[in-house]
């Protein structure tokens, strides 16, 4: 039976394969369907479905946003959106512009710690050709990576880049709500992504009220215990369940989260999301 991966990253964010290569992954590993969720963009999607066609596979137009709620840092991945709607597309630009202002100033904060970095450094590691400039701190880690001030991703997170790092910067004041009102608005359903990263289920009723449609059950990141935890949750919410590999290539030696095709859902959950979002 074909089954989807809806959590994927492309040089158009912070992954290190095409469009084109993710797709034919995808179709290499016998999948029926593949979302392309790169961070605050939808740059890579026509390049993707135009290889989904040619292969046979279903490439959903999806993107993964970055929101804020009480201080916690909350994505959201969008489904079944329309990538060239103009509401969507300025929500978009204006969290891509939040991203670079965000590089600029963890860049400050490594410059002070006496680690020098260049924007322009920063902005050459992210490996496709695209107009719509989408570096972040992926980039900046494998920096660190190559300069040996840190063993692999993992480190330059936990030392420097993530919320406990020493040059840990939040800017975003991008709120679920507004991400999911922007993503209904263009005919998409929100999903939240990853949440046993969080340690915030707390807030996942909240969101639901915003009118969150699905919840990312099973996810590389995952304990067996926040799989079941979730899947309950999503039951009771009356949210559909999904899953992703979060594939974002290799980088650096290493695999960031799991290779594509790790964690799937049956094509009927796709359609379960179409639906809603027709609806």
């Amino acid at each position: 039976m074909k089954r989807a991966d809806l959590h994927s990253h492309t040089t158009m964010s912070d992954g290190t394969q095409t469009p084109t290569a993710v797709v034919e992954l995808a179709a290499k590993l016998g999948l029926g369907a593949v979302a392309i969720t790169d961070h605050d963009t939808t740059g890579g999607y026509q390049e993707a479905f135009e290889a989904g066609k040619r292969l046979g596979i279903e490439v959903i137009p999806a993107v993964e946003m970055s929101t804020v709620l009480d201080g916690q840092s909350i994505d959201i991945l969008a489904y079944f959106i329309d990538p060239n709607h103009p509401t969507f597309r300025n929500l978009l630009h204006r969290q891509r512009n939040m991203r670079q202002d965000r590089n600029r100033l963890v860049l400050e904060k490594l410059n002070q710690l006496g680690i020098k970095i260049d924007l322009n450094e920063v902005e050459s590691k992210q490996e496709g050709s695209s107009t719509e400039k989408n570096a972040g701190r992926v980039h900046i880690g494998q920096i660190l990576v190559e300069r040996g001030l840190v063993s692999d991703l993992n480190e330059a997170f936990d030392k420097y880049l993530g919320k406990d790092g020493l040059a840990f910067v939040s800017l975003n004041n991008t709120s679920p709500q507004e991400a999911i009102h922007a993503v209904k608005e263009c005919g998409g359903v929100a999903v939240i992504a990853h949440p046993g990263l969080y340690h915030r289920d707390d807030l996942i009723p909240t969101i639901v009220e915003m009118g969150l449609t699905g919840l990312e059950v099973n996810h590389p990141d995952h304990t067996e215990e926040d799989k079941a935890r979730y899947a309950a949750l999503a039951e009771k919410l009356n949210l559909i369940p999904t899953a992703g590999s979060d594939y974002h290539g290799v980088r650096n030696g290493q695999m960031h989260h799991a290779n594509l095709g790790t964690c799937t859902v049956t094509l009927d959950i796709v359609e379960h999301l179409r639906t809603a979002a027709k609806k």
